[in-house]
Formats: structure tokens, sequence, C-alpha cells
């Protein structure tokens, strides 16, 4: 996984309301862009626990990735306890 350049411009944690990008309506362009707006699943680390965590990747800082959780509910998480990104393929066949 590449790192952003510290000279390099990254989206900051604002939205611009509707979770779909930064504030300014500017691309992301940290490491985890191509991720962003599409369902996935962050492999995360905290301690010993290592926990998968499904949603969509709706802002990024050169620290930490802002994730969205269910239909609103926004955390950041910090970029050096994330382990894995993989897409979401999880499909509702009721």
């Amino acid at each position: 996984m590449s790192q952003a350049k510290p000279d390099r411009k990254v989206a900051t944690e604002k939205t611009n309301g509707n979770g779909t990008g930064p504030a300014n309506g500017a691309p992301m362009n940290g490491a985890f862009a191509v991720w962003h707006g599409q369902p996935v699943i962050l492999r995360v680390t905290a301690g010993d626990l290592r926990v998968p965590l499904r949603g969509t990747i709706v802002g990024e800082t050169p620290q930490a990735l802002r994730f969205r959780i269910g239909n609103g509910w926004d955390v950041d998480i910090y970029k050096n306890m994330v382990l894995a990104v993989e897409e979401d393929s999880w499909v509702d066949v009721t």
C-alpha cells in the first residue's frame, strides 16, 4: 500500500454533507482513495484484538480515515490500526 507524500494535499475529515467526499468537492488522493465511497470491510487491530468493520470510507487525513458504519455513524480510525481493506461482497438476497 503506497503512502501519500507529505507535501501532497489530501482530503480533510470534513465531508460535503452527504458523505461522498471532501467538503470542497475535490477528489480524495490519499492511499485509500481507490476505496472511497465503496462498501468495504476494514480489518482493524487494537491491542490484541483484530476486528472486521463493514462500512464505507468517506474521508481521509494523513493520520486517519473517516469511516461510515451504517446509515450515519461516522468514526475516525487511525491508519496505523488498519491491517487490510477488502471489497464488501455481501449481498442481501431477501
